[in-house]
């Protein structure tokens, strides 16, 4: 099983919306096969807290225009790392130390990267 289209669709609504707010390092993996709940994860990150939090806001208002609301938000208080579940999609906007600690890559290495379509910063 591989990532939906839509999910790949929203992905990329995701990605484009964090790189609009200079964020660094963005990648999806398609976690379909090894998770039930979603089929990719997006990963971004931010140099400090005020940028992960406008990292994830653009993220949100991005996808509320295209039509899909945020099932659930975590961590946006501390600003460290920040979970926005959209469904097919999960978003980690993560503090560049944070990203290098929890290295989600690493855990996730058997997922396949999907191919974005994002605009070089």
């Amino acid at each position: 099983m591989t990532a939906t289209s839509n999910a790949i669709k929203l992905a990329n609504i995701a990605a484009n919306a964090a790189s609009e707010k200079i964020a660094e390092n963005i990648v999806a993996l398609d976690v379909s096969d090894l998770m039930a709940l979603t089929d990719i994860f997006l990963l971004a990150s931010g140099r400090n807290e005020r940028q992960v939090a406008s990292i994830a806001d653009e993220i949100e208002d991005k996808m509320l225009e295209a039509g899909f609301k945020t099932l659930r938000r975590e961590g946006k208080e501390l600003g460290r790392w920040i979970l926005l579940d959209f469904g097919d999609v999960v978003c980690h906007v993560m503090h560049e130390e944070d990203r290098m600690y929890y290295s989600l890559e690493r855990l996730w290495k058997d997922s396949p990267v999907v191919k974005l379509e994002v605009p070089a910063n």
